[in-house]
């Protein structure tokens, strides 16, 4: 019976894999939606297309008790989205969660800070990188999406791609960071990405058809920070500032 629904389940994994590419959602979005459905699978032994409004709540009050409000919203956008796509049924508990409504405003690191930061980072690409991000105003997956055909060497102005909203925008390219670049670019030679992944070395930079991980970034900048006795937490946000030569 388990191995039945094992199998149920991983089918319509896919069709909601389909469903959200069809969507034109996001990578991120797809991956938290997708991510969400393997969570609620786990823990109804992979029937889950006909989940009653008790059984939703105690799924979401036991995930409160380990994870985050916004973990909680994205696995209920997440089941929603599943069954009113892919199953085509109506959602059986709305309302059941809202977070509260809290701001917080960003930890913006001073200027002294930043140098200190990206002046520790050894690792070249993260280095480069991290200057880009800061001195373009990116996002993360913004700087990690870069391509060469982005750069307007001419009119200094780089291309944001598929930006926040799935919408593009241009921003102002300091020289600095395109002498910085172009400097880079000729230790791997990449004919697409700016940030190649690192798996292979250099020799595997030239050919690489994805860009930096994520993750590795995110675990970089946490540990230069720590070392350079840096409290707060770290984010890679928008920071029009004036930052070291690389």
């Amino acid at each position: 019976m388990q191995s039945c629904s094992k199998t149920s389940f991983d089918a319509q994994y896919q069709r909601l894999l389909q469903h959200l590419t069809l969507k034109g959602l996001q990578p991120k979005t797809i991956d938290a939606y997708s991510r969400a459905m393997r969570r609620v699978g786990a823990f109804f032994d992979h029937q889950i297309d006909d989940l009653s409004a008790a059984q939703l709540t105690d799924y979401f009050s036991q995930l409160r008790l380990s994870h985050s409000w916004q973990t909680l919203k994205l696995d209920l956008y997440g089941l929603k989205f599943y069954y009113q796509h892919v199953l085509q049924k109506p959602w059986v508990a709305p309302g059941l969660v809202k977070p509260p409504k809290v701001k917080h405003l960003p930890n913006i690191l001073t200027i002294a800070q930043l140098q200190q930061i990206i002046a520790a980072t050894r690792v070249l690409s993260y280095r480069v990188f991290f200057f880009t991000l800061y001195s373009l105003g990116l996002r993360l997956g913004e700087g990690l999406r870069l391509q060469l055909s982005d750069i307007d060497a001419e009119r200094q102005r780089v291309h944001i791609r598929n930006a926040k909203g799935n919408k593009d925008r241009l921003v102002p390219l300091p020289q600095v960071t395109l002498d910085l670049l172009r400097r880079f670019w000729r230790t791997h030679r990449n004919p697409i990405l700016l940030f190649p992944n690192r798996h292979g070395g250099l020799k595997g930079a030239c050919s690489a058809k994805t860009p930096l991980d994520r993750g590795g970034i995110q675990i970089t900048l946490g540990k230069v920070a720590l070392a350079c006795g840096v409290k707060k937490r770290s984010r890679l946000t928008v920071c029009a500032i004036a930052l070291p030569p690389i």
